[in-house]
């Protein structure tokens, strides 16, 4: 069935929450802790295709105890915001992108694909049956978690043949302390994300579950984030448990890691290259290690170092921290290459800068 074939039913919702604690709730919403009213679910059967769209109650699954997910991890999601323009009207920020990189994970966790078109129309839905959900604390935005799982109830190892596709949102403000000048990591040398050939490059619940153990050991140990190294020579930085990373040199020149399979082709990473080319910057893509980076902050050549992502937007790094000892990055801080790109990112996305690229989708 097509996309265009497929028509949503909007189910009224009993009780949803009453406005006064619809805005108590907004005051401080933190990150991922508070939902809005609705969801969005569309079903998948193998030889059917997509059917039975809905915008509905927030509410509980009801789950079979062999259903696939559980038993086999069939899952994928995407992180993408809402966010309220200079003139009050509501946009999304590249949802073609997220629907695109959607795909290229069902791909690799053997799942079907769902139309580009119907992925975001899905997305508007919701943001249209919530816009009253958005925060208006500094760095605020409607933050949307599309996903698909594999909801076929059987026990045996192969591909699910049916799917649910569902997308819900959560207000947010800051995903790190707004007060906190940069971010401090912990390097992981007895674990690695990703390994060639595996899932690195696929967004699936599985990849973030790995990094808890390693993000707990960081956190213990006084930093915010985890930085894992490759799999094969551990010697090469990737990326953080759930950011990409850049790296700024005093002759103007920048690196990021590849994507070679192992890393999350983000796409904040992908504008923020974008971006930065359109100012005349040199961008690598290329291998960079830790000795390196150590050698380069502790030499001053590398002036700055930041992390990238939809949560976290650009967030400067400003110490490392490993079993070989730390070090610091510049002043610590955010450097002027750092604060430049996240005030032209975040101005396109909220609509105070001039969009060139084509990349923000107005809802009205």
């Amino acid at each position: 069935m097509s996309a265009a074939a497929i028509t949503f039913t909007d189910i009224p919702h009993p009780a949803p929450t009453p406005a006064d604690a619809r805005e108590a709730a907004l005051v401080d919403p933190g990150f991922g802790n508070v939902f809005s009213d609705h969801m969005v679910i569309i079903d998948y059967t193998e030889g059917r295709g997509w059917y039975d769209a809905t915008v509905g109650p927030r509410q509980p699954i009801p789950l079979d105890p062999a259903t696939s997910v559980l038993h086999y991890a069939q899952e994928i999601f995407e992180g993408m915001k809402a966010y309220r323009q200079a003139d009050g009207s509501v946009a999304l920020f590249r949802p073609d992108a997220n629907a695109q990189r959607f795909n290229k994970s069902a791909d690799r966790m053997a799942m079907p694909h769902i139309p580009e078109e119907l992925f975001i129309e899905a997305v508007k839905r919701l943001v249209a049956a919530d816009k009253d959900w958005f925060p208006a604390v500094e760095g605020g935005s409607l933050y949307l978690r599309p996903f698909m799982f594999a909801s076929e109830a059987f026990l045996g190892v192969r591909p699910a043949k049916q799917y649910k596709f569902m997308v819900i949102a959560s207000p947010v403000g800051n995903y790190f302390k707004a007060d906190s000048p940069s971010v401090s990591i912990w390097v992981s040398r007895d674990y690695t994300r990703a390994a060639p050939g595996g899932t690195g490059a696929a967004k699936a619940g599985g990849n973030y579950a790995a990094s808890l153990v390693p993000q707990a050991e960081a956190i213990a140990k006084g930093h915010d984030q985890v930085v894992f190294l490759d799999a094969v020579e551990k010697k090469y930085v990737e990326e953080l448990g759930g950011m990409n990373l850049f790296f700024s040199f005093e002759d103007g020149s920048v690196i990021t890691p590849p994507l070679t399979g192992t890393i999350l082709p983000g796409i904040t990473r992908n504008s923020l290259i974008e971006l930065a080319r359109e100012d005349g910057l040199t961008i690598r893509e290329e291998l960079y290690s830790i000795d390196q980076w150590r050698d380069d902050a502790t030499s001053g050549k590398l002036v700055e170092c930041f992390a990238c992502g939809t949560a976290a937007v650009v967030t400067p790094v400003g110490h490392v921290e490993g079993p070989e000892g730390g070090f610091d990055i510049g002043s610590g801080g955010s450097g002027q290459l750092t604060a430049k790109l996240r005030a032209k990112l975040v101005g396109i996305q909220r609509g105070t800068v001039t969009d060139t690229h084509g990349w923000v989708m107005k809802l009205g």
